[in-house]
């Protein structure tokens, strides 16, 4: 590992850390960047994935070329064929002219595609065809045109679980990692977060002209244990949030602790490796499901019980109001001298027995897609990561619970 080189590179490309991880990445990126062998960037989102294809691109043969950055899960998928292949004139409605795609634009260049994981199946057939052999079709033409163009591509998706649920194609997987590099997550990057942190706060300070914020040791210490699953991004907003809003430049654990949203998922047990367990917004989703199938289960066994009690005895018998959130409200008759009481009878009150209203999952999902746009103003990258979900899932999302 070329130490001088590592260094150079990170003052360059203003990275801040000091981790092995991070170091590992940069020094692989470094020796690949001189070939033309495409390269799988993985990592979860904010962990700054984006700065690879950088330093791959500007240390290769192909510096002086074009560089192009394409967010695949930001356009949407009945484009992104003529985006990144163009189209000949009339090949849809509104093809007015030609277009040069991406590709076409970009040869002899660089290709940044993020978010890889979110192009359709058609899509990658196609992509995998110009990593295969510089080959591609413009929509709505038969002529084949070639490109000579090195791939860079990055996701915070788990492709071999994609290629098992059938969203991934298994030889574009193998086409794409010839070199893979794995960008740490901020929680596993140790202290560097007190670096990032202080950067962020000079910046901030020098950007509104305002005294610097610093951390007493306990504030350093949670600082250091939070989960961070926003990673570079959510300390980089955080940071200013506090940089902003404190009125005393000295922040303690407790100040600190009131910026930091849901402090328990630092509390995650610890897996093998290093890794926190994580709760994606899919792991939620199961959960949900479970306590509804427990709650469906638990109201039906005391119905049950309730009608087998009214049949079997024949005195005075008293009503017990069950409400159901599928079923509405149900009213059987309980016989008053299976309750125990020491009261006299006269001042047994009935009893209403209910269980609270559960939302669908729909609806649970909907109102957390809300709260997550309201939180970060409308925008839908930052509800995304919230979400642990793509801007392409949630602007569908959107549209499918008609929150636009």
């Amino acid at each position: 590992m070329n130490v001088e080189e590592i260094q150079r590179m990170k003052q360059r490309f203003r990275i801040i850390g000091n981790s092995p991880e991070l170091n590992r990445a940069i020094d692989v990126a470094i020796q690949v960047a001189p070939t033309d062998l495409t390269v799988l960037i993985t990592g979860e989102s904010g962990a700054g994935k984006d700065v690879f294809p950088r330093i791959i691109h500007e240390n290769s043969l192909r510096k002086t070329k074009k560089y192009l950055a394409v967010n695949c899960g930001a356009i949407p998928e009945g484009t992104i064929d003529s985006e990144l292949f163009g189209h000949v004139k009339g090949a849809f409605t509104n093809a007015i002219s030609d277009r040069k795609g991406y590709f076409a634009d970009a040869d002899g260049g660089t290709i940044f595609l993020d978010e890889v994981a979110e192009l359709p199946l058609a899509t990658q057939a196609r992509l995998l065809r110009v990593l295969e052999s510089g080959e591609f079709i413009r929509v709505g033409s038969s002529t084949v045109e070639k490109t000579n163009v090195r791939i860079v591509a990055a996701t915070n998706v788990d492709l071999q679980r994609a290629i098992e649920q059938g969203r991934f194609r298994e030889d574009l997987f193998y086409r794409l990692s010839t070199i893979p590099i794995k960008v740490p997550s901020l929680r596993e990057r140790g202290s560097d977060v007190l670096l990032l942190f202080r950067k962020f706060a000079a910046d901030c300070a020098e950007k509104y002209r305002m005294p610097a914020i610093q951390l007493s040791d306990d504030a350093k210490q949670m600082l250091m244990t939070y989960h961070w699953p926003g990673n570079v991004r959510q300390l980089k907003n955080i940071t200013e949030q506090i940089s902003i809003m404190a009125t005393q430049r000295v922040i303690t654990a407790d100040m600190l602790q009131e910026y930091l949203p849901d402090r328990r998922t630092s509390m995650l047990p610890m897996l093998a490796g290093g890794q926190r367990q994580e709760n994606s917004f899919e792991n939620e989703r199961e959960i949900l499901y479970k306590v509804l199938f427990d709650m469906r289960r638990d109201i039906t066994d005391l119905k049950a019980q309730v009608n087998s009690m009214s049949q079997n005895q024949q005195s005075v018998q008293q009503p017990v109001s069950i409400f159901t959130p599928d079923e509405g409200t149900t009213t059987v008759n309980v016989p008053a001298g299976s309750r125990k009481s020491t009261q006299k009878d006269d001042d047994i009150q009935d009893t209403e027995v209910y269980v609270e209203e559960t939302l669908s999952l729909d609806e649970v999902e909907k109102d957390m897609i809300k709260r997550a746009l309201a939180k970060h103003g409308g925008k839908r990258r930052g509800a995304a990561a919230d979400l642990n979900i793509s801007e392409r899932t949630l602007y569908r999302k959107i549209k499918e619970y008609n929150l636009e």
